[in-house]
């Protein structure tokens, strides 16, 4: 079985959507990535940090989907990082009311003993430096280190960024800040440069327009599923992440054809977590579900041809 190792935030979101609105609820890059990983054979463990404010329910829901949470760092007497979100009609655009960094304001990652040595390492989006150190804490190099950032870290930690990069093998980042990062329209241009940068694979989402993969010379395009509706975007990059780095690391094949697989795998994920706030769509997800979907991706991409 391949190990998983998750780096990245376990938190409270408080969503607002045209469709209705919600208290505090779970949230958290690292949160999404461990219930999307959890649909496949793979060994994962969490490295976060949250305060004593977490409810036990809410961790005993990740040890339940085999999540190892030893990494997970509980401070007495803090506060779980916050994040307040309220979407458009246009759910691509959102605004975000408030952020709360509480105990992430401090953050010193520590990997468990048990997950140094993992198959694959999926930085969610977190202070570069965050990222670099738990890189430093293997002991050995893992076959893959996927990154995910977002312009934030752009726009305040660019150099801290641009090192962190040098030392991955794929970066998955959206469409505008790719296009941030490299100060290039063309994804075409903008993936070479990427990938000039470091990383030997590049990841660019498109949202509801699909996610392109980059290696060398060639590129492979997965599209989205046309949902009816789509309740809650949130969490959904970080779902597809989940899926596309549990599906590497399950199978234990880094090949750019199993990338392609992962990719499809990672849209199948995203395109559930949509459909209700927050985590809850992806807490009942089955088996039977994802599968049947992923035979709608491959009609959805599939033709046959005849040429003159």
């Amino acid at each position: 079985m391949g190990k998983l190792l998750i780096v990245g935030t376990v938190a409270f979101d408080a969503i607002e959507t045209p469709f209705g609105k919600t208290d505090k609820i779970l949230g958290g890059a690292a949160t999404y990535i461990g219930l999307a990983a959890s649909n496949f054979n793979v060994s994962s463990a969490i490295v976060s940090v949250v305060g004593d404010d977490m409810p036990a329910n809410y961790l005993n829901l990740l040890s339940a989907k085999n999540i190892d949470i030893s990494g997970l760092e509980i401070v007495k007497g803090g506060k779980t990082f916050y994040w307040k979100g309220k979407y458009h009609n246009d759910l691509n655009v959102r605004d975000t009311l408030a952020t709360e960094l509480n105990v992430l304001a401090d953050f010193n990652p520590k990997v468990p003993e048990s997950f140094k040595d993992a198959d694959v390492v999926m930085l969610g989006n977190l202070h570069p430096n965050i990222q670099l150190s738990v890189i430093n804490q293997m002991t050995e190099r893992p076959k893959l280190i996927v990154l995910d950032t977002m312009n934030f870290w752009m726009d305040h930690s660019l150099p801290e960024l641009l090192n962190v990069i040098q030392h991955i093998d794929v970066l998955t980042i959206n469409d505008e800040e790719a296009r941030q990062l490299t100060g290039e329209y063309s994804l075409v241009k903008a993936a070479t440069k990427i990938e000039a940068m470091g990383p030997k694979y590049v990841v660019i989402k498109k949202g509801e327009h699909g996610a392109l993969l980059f290696h060398k010379n060639k590129v492979f395009f997965a599209p989205a599923l046309p949902l009816e509706e789509v309740f809650d975007p949130t969490g959904a990059g970080d779902t597809f992440a989940g899926g596309f780095s549990g599906y590497l690391a399950s199978t234990r094949n880094i090949s750019f054809e199993n990338m392609k697989n992962a990719v499809i795998q990672g849209s199948n994920l995203a395109s559930f977590c949509v459909e209700k706030f927050g985590t809850e769509r992806m807490v009942t997800l089955n088996k039977e579900e994802v599968n049947k979907r992923l035979l709608q991706f491959k009609e959805l991409s599939q033709f046959d041809i005849e040429l003159e």
